[in-house]
């Protein structure tokens, strides 16, 4: 066990009410659920892909039902005006190789619905999930929150069935509050997009629909382990559950490590400007696909779906498809015998608020391979040369109904190897503290947020 020496300073948090902790703890900490063994997930996931039918075809542009590109400014968009856009994006910032860039961006302003319900099995919390198809899963079917919608799905913009198990999360009194915040989704390919996670506990008795099931703490834990399980709604809602154990030590107080994330916010500058899709220069648009000149970045695309699961059982959309398998890693180290991580302030064009916490590594590394090393990302080398300890690795993908097979490679690498007085932009928090911040919205961001998932699902993340 790596110790420094130096010394640590005890951290007050707020406490959560002590018998919800205790019934989180005791969820976390049991392996085997009151209706479905872990297992025997695997064959219960394979079964509900089995009862259904899905199928995901790439299709030209003019394939496309209901979206065209607009003549004045090229932005493809829907023609009932809802669901999102896929506009230009011009952006300028203070720092980095590439100060300046533009880009396609996806413009979603409404607000979505990322909910997890629990109740009480046993006298054993479970959480109900959801084996949901997203066009954009590169195995299509993985476990979701219980409610993974947005306002056009739920309004029933596009005259489909309504969204199971909403009205837990809309109606006031239905359910016992635990979690409920507003977070933003990725910032460098939506621009200003938020989501409302929550966590809810039911009062009532829940009838089990199908392609559901009823799941504790330590059986999702188990699964985070697991590739392509686990989509990344749910692993953002799982990092609002409240700490089991908030009290630590840390090697900056919770007030010091504002102050700084502060500092970060008010020293970064970023300029962003929506602009017409067809006058961003170096991105082409042809039949199939626009791609950037390159061949870099993501390519965005069209895709026709069927599935007979979902609220609409086909329809059509564009996607996003990243260029090549991400990054996305906490390089982790012990101070006081306390893990701890090193978090980046990242800037990114579609924050709300220009700066948000993120993981030490977050990145494509084929985007980065022609630049000399001092303008590689910080600790990349590190990482991907494993220069210490694996504590968590699992392949895990985005967020499958806007982004085609985006995949991150998600590690946690604990070294000594990590300096104690880290670059700029970067800061030592442990787990617990950017739990607290993750209670407050877009402070933590989604890659980040899936990293606290995951921590949680090691045993040890410093709670």
């Amino acid at each position: 066990m790596l110790t420094t020496g130096l010394p640590t300073r005890p951290v007050p948090r707020p406490r959560e009410d002590p018998g919800l902790t205790a019934r989180l703890a005791r969820s976390a900490a049991e392996s085997h659920g009151a209706q479905l063994r872990t297992e025997d997930f695997g064959r219960w996931l394979a079964a509900r892909g089995r009862a259904h039918h899905f199928a995901v075809d790439r299709i030209p542009f003019a394939g496309l039902d209901g979206w065209s590109f607009q003549e004045d400014t090229g932005d493809l968009a829907h023609r009932s005006g809802r669901f999102f856009t896929v506009e230009g994006l011009s952006a300028a910032t203070d720092e980095g190789p590439y100060p300046r860039w533009q880009q396609p961006v996806i413009v979603q302003p409404e607000v979505g619905i990322l909910g997890i319900l629990a109740k009480e099995f046993d006298g054993v919390l479970h959480f109900l999930m959801q084996a949901k198809m997203e066009p954009g899963n590169p195995n299509l079917l993985q476990l979701s929150p219980t409610v993974q919608a947005t306002r056009s799905n739920y309004t029933k913009v596009h005259n489909g069935q309504d969204v199971k198990y909403l009205d837990y999360f809309v109606r006031p009194g239905r359910g016992r509050i635990v979690a409920d915040t507003l977070q933003s989704e990725h910032g460098s390919w939506f621009y200003r997009k938020s989501n409302r996670n929550m966590l809810v506990e039911a009062l009532d008795e829940v009838p089990l629909e199908d392609d559901f099931c009823w799941l504790t703490l330590g059986q999702i834990n188990a699964l985070l382990h697991r590739d392509l399980v686990v989509n990344m709604d749910a692993r953002t809602v799982l990092s609002c559950v409240p700490d089991h154990d908030p009290g630590t030590s840390a090697l900056h107080t919770d007030a010091e490590l504002r102050s700084w994330f502060t500092g970060e916010r008010s020293r970064r500058a970023l300029r962003t400007e929506r602009v017409p899709l067809a006058s961003v220069p170096g991105w082409r648009r042809g039949e199939m696909s626009i791609d950037h000149e390159d061949g870099r970045y993501f390519k965005v695309v069209a895709v026709s779906v069927r599935a007979d699961s979902r609220e609409v059982s086909s329809w059509t959309q564009p996607l996003f498809e990243p260029v090549g398998a991400g990054i996305t890693a906490f390089v982790a180290r012990r101070f006081g015998g306390v893990l701890h991580v090193l978090a980046h302030a990242r800037v990114e064009g579609g924050f709300l608020d220009t700066v948000e916490l993120g993981p030490t590594v977050q990145c494509t590394p084929g985007n980065w391979d022609r630049l000399p090393p001092e303008h590689r990302p910080p600790f990349l080398d590190l990482v991907q040369d494993a220069g210490g300890r694996v504590r968590y690795e699992a392949v895990h993908s985005e967020e499958g109904g806007r982004f085609l097979n985006a995949e991150s490679r998600t590690l946690v690498v604990e070294t000594d190897r990590a300096p104690l007085d880290p670059p700029p932009g970067y800061r030592w928090a442990t787990p617990a503290q950017l739990r607290s911040l993750v209670r407050h919205g877009h402070y933590v961001n989604v890659q980040a947020r899936t990293l606290l998932a995951c921590l949680a699902a090691m045993g040890e993340d410093g709670r």
